[in-house]
């Protein structure tokens, strides 16, 4: 089963508030996962975002799309980076989604689906 793990943060406030360590240590830890889940086979695709600071949205007014400065979201929090595996289970996304919440405290899991529902 394919899998999208979301995680959420601010890059921002980290920088800030993180010390000089404890990023050196997300760093290694990322690099490290990414290694683990590209050499088992699991890694479907990944990516790091730039800070959310720097999205648009674009929304339609009047009929007309307008782009803005984003994220859309009300807090400060946005996806910061995602992975997309095929696992075996459940349990193996939601184990590997564990680790990535010790570095983000947010991370969200969503099957993957082969195509729209049927209606």
């Amino acid at each position: 089963m394919k899998y999208m793990v979301m995680m959420f943060g601010d890059a921002g406030t980290m920088m800030e508030s993180a010390s000089p360590e404890w990023i050196q240590e997300m760093i290694r830890f990322m690099v490290q996962i990414d290694k683990d889940v590209r050499e088992s086979g699991e890694l479907v695709f990944q990516a790091g975002l730039a800070d959310g600071s720097t999205a648009k949205v674009v929304s339609l007014e009047n009929g007309l799309p307008v782009a803005t400065d984003g994220p859309f979201a009300e807090s400060k929090e946005s996806l910061i980076g995602y992975w997309v595996l095929d696992v075996e289970s459940e349990a193996r996304i939601l184990e590997f989604a564990g680790q990535i919440a010790t570095y983000s405290n947010k991370v969200e899991v969503r099957q993957v689906m082969d195509g729209p529902p049927d209606v």
